[in-house]
């Protein structure tokens, strides 16, 4: 059976008014602005971007809305808003902002029954759990929150578990030893969060290299990569990294010298908006 399209997706970390990087999600330099750099990604043929204020957490706010509005008016692919959401309001105003999707991740934690509340409000094809994971020792690894800022205590692998159960539609798992180093995924972790439940997961951190991510999708079986620093710094573009792909025998959605939202068969993720 022919594995569907892997989906490409930029990340976009952004502080105040503009997109930021670090590594280990520390020492973050700026690196453009969200518009800018969801209009090129877009125009190169992105599949998707995940919006995420990295500190709307750490202050109890969300200034992300009118960024996403903005980009939803021009940008024709999914978004999805993460940071700082922690009502269904939120999630509301989010949705009405543009956004197709949430990502969860301190507010779940704190209340894992957010997550069941959210995907009966809204449905669970738009409710993304997105994990921190940190290495504790072989096989294991601690859920941080506040953008790697806090420890939890729990373990990252029944922690997706739950989440599934109580509705999640995704998970956004995001290797916190490996993010912004540019050395390629943490492959144990993600293999066995893709081993432990049946939703579509998303492999984040670690990005640095086509090769990084053909490993990635064939040897972990994820159903989508974000990648934030492949792309900032231009390493790779989507269309570059799309035709790459697809030479390695690899399914990735429409090439991008044809037409946006023209699918080869979708992944798990809906189209955007018409």
């Amino acid at each position: 059976m022919t594995r569907p399209p892997v989906r490409l997706i930029a990340r976009l970390d952004i502080k105040g008014p503009n997109v930021i990087k670090g590594i280990h999600l520390e020492g973050l330099r700026i690196v453009g602005k969200p518009k800018s750099l969801a209009q090129r990604y877009y125009d190169q043929g992105i599949d998707e971007i995940i919006y995420m204020d990295v500190v709307a957490s750490l202050y109890g706010r969300n200034n992300i809305f009118d960024e996403v509005k903005d980009a939803a008016s021009d940008i024709f692919v999914p978004l999805t808003v993460g940071g700082g959401l922690r009502s269904l309001d939120d999630i509301t105003t989010a949705l009405r902002s543009g956004a197709d999707k949430v990502a969860i991740n301190t507010a779940a934690a704190r209340n894992p029954q957010f997550i069941r509340q959210a995907s009966e409000a809204f449905g669970s094809q738009c409710i993304v759990l997105s994990i921190e994971a940190k290495s504790r020792g072989a096989g294991k690894w601690e859920v941080l929150t506040d953008n790697g800022r806090e420890q939890t205590g729990r373990d990252v692998i029944e922690w997706v578990q739950e989440a599934e159960s109580l509705g999640a539609g995704e998970i956004l798992v995001t290797s916190v030893d490996m993010e912004g180093t540019k050395k390629g995924f943490d492959h144990a972790l993600t293999q066995a969060v893709r081993s432990c439940v049946q939703v579509p997961v998303i492999a984040c951190g670690g990005a640095g290299s086509k090769d990084h991510v053909k490993n990635l999708v064939q040897g972990d079986q994820v159903d989508a990569v974000c990648c934030a620093s492949l792309f900032h710094y231009e390493i790779e573009t989507p269309v570059s990294l799309k035709k790459w792909l697809a030479d390695q025998d690899i399914p990735v959605r429409e090439p991008p010298d044809m037409a946006h939202g023209q699918d080869v068969g979708a992944g798990a993720s809906g189209e955007g908006r018409p």
